[in-house]
């Protein structure tokens, strides 16, 4: 303890010391760039985040590199970005900085769509947005839309160049009057970034296949399997069946002698090699470009994969959170209002330090996935037993108050079961054996379920396996159509709306995706399409149902049932200060194991408590624990004011309520 105490002294020292020789030379530069005013709040900015530069830099490189020329090197990056900030998004920075909770904020619901599925090209998005503001959007999240590889590229994450979108869905300058658009009404946008790796057809990727010494380092390339198959040892297969192992063979590599090149996903997407700083100056500056553009939020995907070590599962390691908190810091001294979201489905025990939830705090990402939450919500709906989603959300660490969840039900990714042994043997459980009962109920196979999803990735051999399959098919609504069961479409329709009635008020920052509020079933037109077809995950990103959107104001319809619920949440959600961010919810124990009921306590806003009753029958609940002996109001309820029986407030089946103080 005491050599890390020095060591971390130490490496402050030299942080104050390096700042003091160079914000002399570097503050007459960014006066002479920027003006007195622009200038003066950029130093300051780079001196409030000195310790979440310098030292991630000593941390990672000092070892290699000149730290203090590293550091100027990136502090220069980031003047060169600040100077180029158009003016706009310089006012909206002020704005964001007076209010640095700006994304915690219950006017904030995202949405999440693929451009060319909800509306062919960004040309045509901002005539969409009036139906955006109607569901209540102010945060849109446009799945990858960066120029990708032609060909297979895993669904745009093999991307070939960063700052060009895909010709398929426009041009830069298209997204720059999206985000225009969105701007003019308060809504923010998030676009896909992928850290780990690029396309193989990148320009750094050729660059260094060519031998170019300025790309030198930017890629892994082994010359025999020694190494490939040590590291293979223990890092999980992420394709298993399509794409065995982390490595390909490469016969350009190593200057035409070939090499085994480091490919955590596809063999087409290489990961970039950031123990070496030239890479993570080349991302830092594609960032700052790219928010130059008027992007608000990053999802920076795949960032647990992002450094290496022999021996573990690649995944996760401690340098990768100090790779995130230097680019957060970097990014934000040239475009303050600009945050991160971190897309790392891991264990609950790992996500929370995507949020700088270390033994002491570093800023890394102000969003994350609450993944858990929603593999709970899927369990929970299966089994009709909220006594796992109790106990595991319990269980998991506080996130800092700066920091907020994205609550969802469905993303455009399969479901995985993160669903811990330790969490299900804490309710009686085995944990494999119930990750096997949710694949096999939501695929169909198990008796009575009515679900309409398909495997993922099946393992025969391990009976791993994940789920695909829309909000809507899950639910039952796909089945209730087609047996033509009136009865059994009002049970899937109180389904889906009761999934999202718990990612709307759980907190942080909830999310639709594009199609839930529709009720939009699966989608088998992808099997058409040859470069689709193997991968069952297109079931749940059909194309946008325009048509359907038109009888969204009629309640008789499926569609207008569901979006008229959406909206019904959204609102309520925007009286409540207790839901914003900031605020912990915690899970409460009201005497009946079919009933998910969590309380937050707001110091502005007071008490919020939700009850969500997974089982299809009434369900009574503790009254005073949900209700504060009387003392909280129901602000919204699927079925009205539940009834007070014998102390015991009833839940319809399938139903929720939301009680706040006045």
């Amino acid at each position: 303890m005491v050599a890390v105490t020095v060591s971390t002294a130490a490496r402050r020292h030299a942080a104050r010391r390096a700042w003091r020789e160079l914000r002399p030379i570097l503050a007459k530069d960014a006066v002479a760039a920027l003006g007195e005013g622009e200038a003066d709040a950029f130093l300051t900015r780079a001196e409030l985040a000195l310790f979440d530069v310098h030292e991630p830099l000593a941390v990672l490189y000092g070892g290699r590199a000149d730290v203090d020329e590293l550091f100027e090197r990136a502090l220069r990056t980031a003047l060169a970005a600040a100077v180029e900030r158009p003016e706009p998004l310089r006012r909206l920075d002020r704005r964001r900085e007076i209010d640095p909770g700006w994304f915690q904020r219950a006017r904030v619901q995202g949405y999440v769509c693929y451009v060319d599925r909800f509306c062919g090209t960004l040309a045509e998005l901002p005539a969409k947005l009036d139906y955006l503001a109607e569901l209540g959007t102010t945060y849109l999240h446009l799945m990858p839309l960066l120029e990708p590889r032609e060909g297979e590229n895993d669904g745009g994450y093999a991307v070939a160049d960063y700052r060009a979108v895909d010709p398929r869905l426009g041009t830069m300058r298209d997204l720059e009057a999206v985000a225009g658009a969105l701007h003019e009404r308060d809504m923010s946008l998030c676009i896909d970034l992928v850290l780990n790796h690029t396309a193989r057809e990148h320009a750094w990727a050729q660059a260094w296949l060519a031998g170019d010494p300025a790309h030198a380092g930017f890629y892994t390339a082994f010359p025999d399997r020694t190494m490939p198959d040590a590291y293979d040892a223990t890092i999980p297969e992420v394709f298993p069946d399509r794409a065995p192992g982390s490595f390909s063979w490469v016969p350009e590599a190593r200057g035409g002698e070939g090499g085994w090149v480091w490919t955590t996903f596809w063999p087409y997407q290489w990961d970039l090699d950031y123990t070496n700083p030239a890479v993570t100056l080349a991302m830092l500056g594609e960032i700052t470009w790219l928010a130059n553009r008027g992007v608000d939020i990053f999802r920076m995907d795949a960032a647990p994969f992002m450094w290496k070590r022999l021996g573990t599962n690649c995944q996760n390691q401690p340098e990768a959170h100090t790779l995130l908190q230097l680019l957060h810091a970097l990014t934000r001294l040239a475009a303050p209002g600009v945050v991160f979201k971190a897309e790392a489905i891991v264990a609950p025990d790992d996500l929370v330090q995507y949020l700088g939830g270390h033994e002491r705090y570093r800023p890394e990402c102000e969003l994350a996935y609450h993944n858990q939450l929603m593999v709970l919500l899927w369990s929970s709906l299966a089994t009709q037993d909220a006594r796992l989603a109790r106990a595991a959300l319990g269980r998991m660490r506080t996130i800092p108050p700066t920091t907020s969840w994205c609550t969802y039900v469905r993303g455009h990714d399969d479901i995985g079961w993160a669903v811990s042994d330790i969490d299900a043997h804490t309710v009686g459980s085995d944990g494999f054996g119930h990750r096997r009962f949710l694949n096999d109920f939501y695929c169909g196979r198990f008796p009575g379920s009515f679900a309409r999803g398909a495997l993922f990735q099946e393992n025969e051999v391990t009976g791993d396996a994940r789920i695909s399959g829309s909000a809507a098919s899950l639910c039952g609504v796909e089945s209730a159509l087609e047996a033509g069961d009136a009865e059994a479409l009002d049970a899937a329709v109180r389904r889906l709306v009761l999934l999202y009635s718990v990612a709307f008020a759980w907190g942080g920052i909830p999310l639709v995706y594009m199609g839930d509020e529709l009720a939009l079933c699966n989608d088998a037109d992808y099997l058409r399409d040859p470069a689709r077809a193997p991968d069952n995950r297109w079931m749940h990103r059909p194309l946008m149902d325009w048509a359907a959107a038109e009888r969204r104001t009629d309640p008789r319809t499926l569609e207008g049932r569901v979006f008229g619920w959406m909206q019904r949440l959204g609102n309520a959600r925007r009286s409540l200060v207790t839901l914003r961010g900031g605020v912990e919810s915690t899970p409460l124990d009201v005497g009946n194991e079919f009933v998910l009921a969590w309380q937050r306590r707001s110091p502005i806003g007071g008490t919020f408590v939700g009850v969500a009753n997974f089982s299809p029958y009434p369900q009574g609940v503790d009254a005073d624990a949900v209700t504060g002996f009387g003392s909280y109001q129901r602000v919204l309820g699927s079925d009205g004011d539940p009834d007070v029986r014998y102390g015991r407030l009833v839940v319809p089946g399938l139903g929720f309520a939301w009680y706040a103080e006045p």
